[in-house]
């Protein structure tokens, strides 16, 4: 992670998304708060009915609408490390991401965004191959989706190298490494279970752009969105003060522009 001097003044707005359709009690409630969504679409979890139900509730709350993708692996939500040959991966994606696609169509929206779920993100995050992958599906489903990925990974650059519009993003309620990626779900200390720690870690980043390693140790992070997840116990309390403070600080949260 390289430094920055970025300060609140020339950060006055934030995207604040949710992985959603993935089975969560506070779906409709979460989609009143945030301004991206990030969609299952089959991969972890997820079907035609959760997909279709997404889409109408983001779109009737405003919410930008992305495809969360995953490596085929229901059994562990998507969360164990996968290596699938790179043609049958890209088929896999390409038709979860379309099938958002063709459901926000008929329901006359529009998907903007795509964000790998779980082991898939962390791992394309350095590896180049995924990564590649990950723009192809991109460049054959929809070219103007932009890419969701890990603050100041290396998909990161790669993407933006092959000319995919990238959103830089950081989490609320996920501990870091020193090296700026998240700490590994293996870790019973990978997630930040206390609200109060959660917003406090949020309010760095979008003040200072920085957060405290799991060593205590500084990191740069400067994101453009900021994603809660929307399956945990205390996801919709988390959100509503996560919300509640960015507003008193006169932060704007809204979905990223388009160029």
């Amino acid at each position: 992670m390289h430094k920055s001097s970025t300060t609140l003044q020339t950060l006055p707005r934030i995207d604040l998304n949710a992985d959603l359709g993935e089975g969560g009690q506070h779906d409709a409630a979460i989609l009143k708060i945030v301004s991206s969504a990030n969609i299952a679409c089959g991969g972890h979890v997820g079907d035609t009915d959760s997909m279709r139900t997404a889409v109408r509730l983001a779109r009737a709350n405003d919410v930008a609408i992305g495809a969360h993708p995953s490596f085929v692996d229901k059994e562990n939500f998507g969360r164990s490390v996968q290596h699938p040959s790179p043609e049958i991966l890209f088929e896999q994606l390409c038709e979860q991401v379309n099938s958002l696609i063709q459901i926000a169509e008929q329901e006359g929206c529009v998907v903007q965004h795509l964000k790998p779920h779980g082991a898939l993100y962390n791992q394309a995050a350095k590896d180049s191959e995924l990564g590649a992958i990950l723009i192809r599906v991109i460049q054959d489903c929809q070219p103007q989706l932009r890419l969701v990925a890990l603050a100041g990974s290396a998909l990161v650059t790669q993407a933006a190298a092959a000319g995919i519009h990238v959103i830089q993003e950081a989490f609320a309620d996920r501990r870091y490494n020193n090296d700026g990626s998240l700490r590994a779900r293996t870790f019973p200390d990978a997630c930040i279970e206390d609200d109060a720690e959660a917003v406090q870690q949020t309010l760095k980043l979008v003040q200072h752009q920085q957060l405290q390693s799991v060593s205590g140790e500084l990191i740069s992070v400067r994101a453009e969105t900021l994603c809660v997840h929307g399956d945990g116990v205390h996801a919709l309390h988390l959100l509503e003060s996560i919300r509640a403070q960015l507003v008193q600080l006169g932060v704007t949260i809204a979905a990223p522009e388009h160029s």
